[in-house]
C-alpha cells in the first residue's frame, strides 16, 4: 500500500481543483487578452480567479499579480525592489526557501550586502533579532511566514510593523503558510507576498504575487504586458481556474491530532528521537524530527520501498546531500542535520497512515541498525 505524507513538498490535487482547471480549458479556449467572444471568456475566469483569490487573502482584486509560483514571485518582488539601486542592505532569515536565498545572494555578488538572522533552537526567528539587523541603509527585509521545513510560524507582522515605520520594503513568502496560516494582506500592510498554488491542492505551476497598492513592478521578462504590464506572458487559465478552485478545500488544522499522536507514538517507540520546532507554533500537519544515528536519505530510501512518501529536508533539494540549511541554521551539526525526516499530512491521511508509518520508521531503524552490526 502506497502512503503519502510529503504534503508540504506538493499537495495531491482536490477534485474541485481539476475539475475547474478541466472545464476552462475546454469552455476558456481563447486567448485572455484577446478582444473577441472567445478571448473575453478566458478573461472572465481569470477576473474570476484574481477576485476570489483576493477574498480569500484580504487584499484588493488589483494587487494580484498570476505568475508560474512562488519562485517567481519572489523573484518579481526582489528584482523590483533591487534592479534600480546600486548598494544597501538586504535583510532575510537563515531559513528562507532558496526561492529568496539565491535571488538575495546574486544581489549581494553585485554591491548589496546581505545579511541572514539565524533563528533560535526551535526554529523561531525573533523579532529583536530582526530588528536589530536593521540599518539606515536599509532596502528591504524578507521573511517566510511558515517554514517549510519545520512548520516554525514566524512573528512576520511585528517585524512588518517596524519595517513600515522606516519605509523599508517587505517581501513575505506565503508559499507555505496559505491555508495553514491566517493570510491577511491588508492587515499585515506589506510591500510584496508570494503564493503557491500546489501547497493546497491547485496545480503546479501557478501561484501569485500580491503587490501593496502604489508599488511598483519591475518585470523580469518584459513582453506583451499581461498583468497590468507587471508579468507579460499569456496566463495559465485552466491552472489559474484550479488555483482558485482549490482555496479553502483542504482544513490542515484537522490533522494536528494525528501529527501530534504520531509524535506521541514515535518517541514512545524509539525515546532518542528529537522532533524539532515542537516547542513553538507549528503549522498543524508537519513534523520534523530526528533520528539520531540515522541517515535521513537512507531512511528515506528504506521508507520508499515501504510503500511511504516522506521527505529528508525540503523537496526543493533533495538530490543534493548537503544539509538542509534551515538545520543548520537552528544550531544543529552537519551529521544531526542529515539524521531528519519530514512527515507533512495531507488530504486523504487518517490516524492508520501515522500509526503505519510509526510501524515502518521502528522496522527501518532496527534494519538499518542491524546491517551497521548495532544492537537493534
Amino acid at each position: 500500500m502506497k502512503r503519502y505524507l510529503d504534503c508540504n513538498a506538493t499537495c495531491p490535487p482536490v477534485q474541485k481543483a481539476l475539475d475547474a482547471s478541466a472545464q476552462a480549458a475546454i469552455e476558456a479556449v481563447g486567448n485572455p487578452s484577446s478582444l473577441h467572444w472567445a478571448g473575453r471568456a478566458a478573461r472572465r475566469i481569470v477576473d474570476d480567479a484574481r477576485d476570489a483569490l483576493a477574498a480569500y487573502v484580504g487584499c484588493e482584486s488589483g494587487s494580484v499579480v498570476f505568475t508560474s509560483g512562488g519562485t517567481e514571485a519572489n523573484n518579481i518582488a526582489i528584482h523590483s525592489v533591487l534592479s534600480g539601486l546600486e548598494s544597501g542592505r538586504v535583510i532575510c532569515t537563515a531559513i528562507e526557501h532558496p526561492a529568496v536565498l539565491k535571488p538575495l545572494q546574486r544581489a549581494s555578488d553585485h554591491g548589496f550586502e546581505m545579511v541572514s538572522v539565524r533563528p533560535d533552537a526551535n526554529g523561531v526567528v525573533s523579532v529583536e533579532s530582526m530588528i536589530d539587523a536593521i540599518t539606515d541603509d536599509t532596502r528591504m527585509l524578507c521573511m517566510m511566514l511558515v517554514n517549510n521545513e519545520s512548520g516554525a510560524i514566524q512573528p512576520v507582522q511585528q517585524v512588518a510593523d517596524y519595517c513600515r515605520s522606516r519605509g523599508i520594503s517587505v517581501l513575505v513568502d506565503a508559499v507555505q503558510a496559505l491555508g495553514k496560516s491566517v493570510i491577511d494582506f491588508k492587515a499585515l500592510d506589506v510591500d510584496f507576498l508570494s503564493l503557491s498554488a500546489h501547497k493546497i491542492g491547485g496545480p503546479k505551476g501557478v501561484g501569485a504575487l500580491l503587490v501593496k497598492r502604489g508599488v511598483k513592478l519591475q518585470e523580469l521578462a518584459p513582453g506583451g504586458g499581461q498583468e497590468r504590464n507587471r508579468r507579460s506572458g499569456t496566463e495559465n487559465v485552466p491552472a489559474i481556474a484550479g488555483f482558485a478552485a482549490a482555496l479553502g478545500q483542504i482544513d490542515f488544522s484537522a490533522f494536528a491530532p494525528i501529527r501530534n499522536a504520531f509524535e506521541q507514538q514515535l518517541k514512545d517507540q524509539i525515546p532518542e528521537v528529537r522532533v524539532l520546532s515542537e516547542g513553538a507554533p507549528r503549522a498543524a500537519n508537519t513534523s520534523l524530527f530526528i533520528l539520531p544515528g540515522m541517515d535521513g536519505e537512507t531512511l528515506l530510501m528504506q521508507l520508499d520501498l515501504a510503500g511511504f512518501a516522506v521527505a529528508s529536508g525540503s523537496a526543493c533539494s533533495s538530490g543534493k546531500r548537503d544539509a538542509s540549511h534551515v538545520l543548520l541554521a537552528m544550531g544543529l551539526n552537519d551529521a544531526t542535520a542529515r539524521s531528519s525526516v519530514r512527515v507533512s499530512f495531507g488530504p486523504g491521511n487518517s490516524q492508520e497512515d501515522a500509526d503505519a508509518l510509526v510501524r515502518a520508521l521502528v522496522a527501518a531503524r532496527q534494519r538499518l541498525r542491524g546491517m551497521a552490526g548495532l544492537v537493534a
